[in-house]
């Protein structure tokens, strides 16, 4: 089965999984967040900003990169544009 035509939970998981292989904090908070309008907003500004580990900035590799904008857009596709309160 693709995994466009899996359902929506195994697709987040999937997601999850890749960003947890190299930044387990980093899907921790997403977990966290998952549902809440804060949650699309803090992915996109790890994306554009990459995030802080202790003082040493660090970005993404790419198939990191790709599951977070995947996760955004499962998140919007489960919750709309603004998420619950």
């Amino acid at each position: 089965m693709a995994m466009h035509e899996r359902p929506l939970q195994a697709r987040v998981d999937w997601n999850l999984a890749i960003v947890a292989e190299r930044h387990v904090r980093v899907a921790l908070a997403i977990e966290k967040f998952w549902g809440h309008r804060d949650c699309v907003e803090y992915i996109q500004g790890l994306v554009l900003n990459g995030y802080n580990e202790g003082q040493k900035r660090m970005g993404f590799k790419p198939e990191v990169v790709t599951a977070l904008m995947s996760l955004v857009e499962l998140h919007k596709l489960a919750f709309g544009e603004q998420g619950k309160g």
